[in-house]
């Protein structure tokens, strides 16, 4: 038989794993020949040996079987503007591009990358908004004079004024191919 579409992603994958054949067999717990079938395209994997060899190689098997990683910059400034639904309600600056990335993840080339640093930033932005708020408000009930309704709307307004400049930035950067680069961010994310 003639080597297949996904005799050829496993191998691929085997490859960039850095294992031989005799290795991705031991890690999949599967015999060296039924690894030289499936890679030579004599048989094809189904069932509990697609399971093993996906997880060998550190996949899920439908990645495995749906394996095609596409150079996309749209879906990259998708997934940055709807960082900006932060304006609808903070959370949604995380929500709505943590599930953009869900699905798209694997499938889309620097997508990780890119929604690992917007996630990370987001989430940092948000906690320090809802913290900024938590000591607004304990001064506001403790009487301090220095401290008035102004001071709330300034903080308020500098963290969104922070936060859309940001994404903007870096939806022009993917425009020019750079890559994305969010400042002052704590990696929750790794």
């Amino acid at each position: 038989m003639k080597e297949t579409e996904l005799s050829r992603k496993i191998k691929n994958l085997r490859l960039r794993k850095g294992y031989s054949q005799e290795e991705l067999a031991e890690h999949a717990g599967l015999s060296l020949r039924t690894v030289q079938r499936i890679e030579n395209g004599e048989t094809e994997p189904r069932g509990d040996t697609l399971k093993r060899l996906a997880q060998a190689l550190g996949i899920g098997p439908d990645e495995l079987l749906d394996w095609a990683v596409e150079e996309d910059p749209s879906a990259l400034l998708a997934l940055n503007l709807s960082a900006l639904c932060y304006l609808l309600f903070p959370l949604l600056g995380v929500i709505v591009p943590l599930v953009i990335w869900v699905f798209q993840k694997d499938k889309i080339r620097g997508i990780n990358e890119v929604a690992k640093d917007l996630l990370n930033f987001q989430i940092t932005w948000v906690l320090a908004l809802f913290g900024g708020y938590i000591l607004l408000f304990v001064i506001v009930f403790s009487n301090l004079t220095i401290v008035g309704p102004f001071s709330f709307f300034l903080f308020w307004g500098g963290m969104y004024f922070f936060n859309g400049p940001s994404v903007v930035r870096n939806v022009l950067r993917i425009k020019k191919g750079e890559p994305v680069r969010y400042e002052l961010k704590y990696e929750f994310i790794g």
